[in-house]
This record gives structure tokens, sequence and C-alpha cells, in this order.
């Protein structure tokens, strides 16, 4: 049986959203946006000032931004191919929101995420709290930049 997957992802800027459509369509899988209620202006993500959304959200360790919807048919996968961009070397706080959305009970996750030159940091610890313990989650890739169909299709066979 072949596994059915989801590319879910988060992007404040657009660039995660243009690898999450590669990925998906190298994949062979459906997407589904993780959006706000409330959009993120560029002032929203100046992370210089910290007093902007962004840096009090990740200074907050139990912020949960609200979702704009949670239509996201979780059950129907298997595999849900995670994507983000990398704020304070970890995952945004709206991914937590969306793990805790949902029964993601026996699923493997798998990350991806871009990044402005960080690694995945403690993005994994951060987000096991936020499903059950007989979900796995792996570390997956940063993809930055133009990945090819091929690269990503391979990549994808590797962590499955």
């Amino acid at each position: 049986m072949k596994s059915k997957m989801l590319v879910a992802y988060f992007s404040a800027s657009g660039t995660t959203a243009h690898v999450a459509k590669e990925l998906a369509q190298a994949a062979d899988a459906d997407l589904y946006e993780i959006r706000p209620q409330v959009p993120y202006t560029k002032d929203d993500l100046n992370w210089m000032d910290k007093k902007s959304r962004s840096s009090v959200e990740m200074n907050d360790k139990s912020s949960r931004p609200e979702l704009a919807d949670r239509d996201a048919d979780i059950a129907a996968y298997d595999t849900i191919l995670l994507g983000f961009p990398i704020w304070w070397y970890v995952a945004p706080t709206i991914i937590n929101s969306f793990l805790e959305s949902y029964d993601f009970s026996g699923k493997k996750i798998i990350l991806f995420a871009t990044s402005g030159g960080s690694g995945f940091g403690k993005s994994v610890d951060g987000l096991k709290s936020s499903v059950s313990a007989d979900t796995t989650i792996i570390e997956g890739k940063i993809l930055n930049g133009k990945q090819s169909e091929d690269s990503l299709r391979t990549w994808v066979r590797t962590v499955l």
C-alpha cells in the first residue's frame, strides 16, 4: 500500500511556501498551508526588535499563535512532511499550535526547514512535547535555494 503523504507548511515570507510546493510535487503529496489567524507583517517579523510579534512569541515557549483554520485531514495521512522557517534556532511556535490541534498518534512527521544560516537547532525537542509519545518526529533537511525535483524525490525516499 502506498503511504499517503501530506506536506504541511508555515511560511511567513513565501520562502518556505515555495520549497513546500516543490516538495509536494516531487513527493506526489497533498499540500496544506498552516496559516495564522492574524497574518504576520514585515514589522512582526523584525527579529532585531525585541517587541516585535515574532520576538515576543519566540521568547515565550508557551506561546501558541491562533490558527486561521483546522481543516487539515490529518487522519488521512501516514506521513507528514512538516516545513517551516527556522526562527531563533527552532521551529516557530505556530508549529506547536498546529501539532496540538490534531491527533498525530502513530504517524511519522519528517521536518524540513528554510533558514538564513542556522540548522535545526533544538527544533525536534521543542516539538516532541506537542504530540503523543507514539508519534515519530524526524529531523529532515534544511532546504534552501532551488531544489531539483530529482533531489527532492531522492531525499523523500531516503527518509521514508
